[in-house]
């Protein structure tokens, strides 16, 4: 009897030992990826459309960053996008606008390929402070597939930062682009929040 109990310690000893070492992995692998990507020094600048006020912030940060090439994915429309680097000062060479983008995990996935083909592997990440959260999330998935990093300078604003489960929900969506190359962006939303 004693040595049937002893057994089963033993076996529960290493299955908790299992359980834990596969929770902190995932957590030592973005802990391990947000280090690196601390030290990488990037060599673009990312702007996330949506907010009329990324593009002019992303053009004041370009100013302090000159010899860095700009994407500004999804966004106003491509003549105000010019105007407002024009005004800053930009040169129109360092500008790729890409409007293939429906939404946030699209703005990494249609750019991810293009830039690790142009040797690009770490990103400023420019978008609005309640939105880098999720932004973060996805492109770290994605871009993490593609061993690329980021370097996230979020716009400051007064809206409230976006629910847990929009992120959760997209990052499902970025490991499903990274297992299928389908983003499901025609699945049915979770959640109107």
């Amino acid at each position: 009897m004693t040595s049937t109990r002893h057994v089963k310690q033993q076996v529960a000893s290493k299955l908790r030992i299992l359980v834990w070492s596969l929770a902190l992995m995932p957590l030592l692998w973005m802990g391990y990826r947000w280090g690196r990507g601390y030290f990488t020094q990037p060599e673009a600048i990312l702007v996330l459309g949506g907010d009329l006020e990324r593009e002019h912030f992303a053009a004041s940060f370009a100013r302090e960053h000159p010899g860095l090439p700009i994407w500004i994915s999804g966004g106003s429309n491509e003549a105000y996008a010019e105007g407002v680097f024009s005004d800053a000062g930009i040169e129109f060479s360092r500008l790729h606008i890409d409007r293939t983008a429906q939404d946030t995990v699209t703005n990494f996935t249609t750019l991810v390929d293009e830039l690790r083909a142009r040797g690009i592997s770490s990103v400023y990440l420019i978008t609005s402070d309640y939105h880098m959260q999720r932004a973060r999330v996805i492109g770290e998935i994605v871009f993490g597939s593609r061993d690329m990093y980021l370097k996230p300078i979020p716009v400051p604003s007064q809206r409230q930062s976006e629910s847990a489960l929009k992120s959760v929900r997209d990052a499902a969506r970025a490991i499903l682009w990274v297992t299928t190359g389908h983003t499901g962006s025609t699945l049915q939303p979770l959640s109107k929040h």
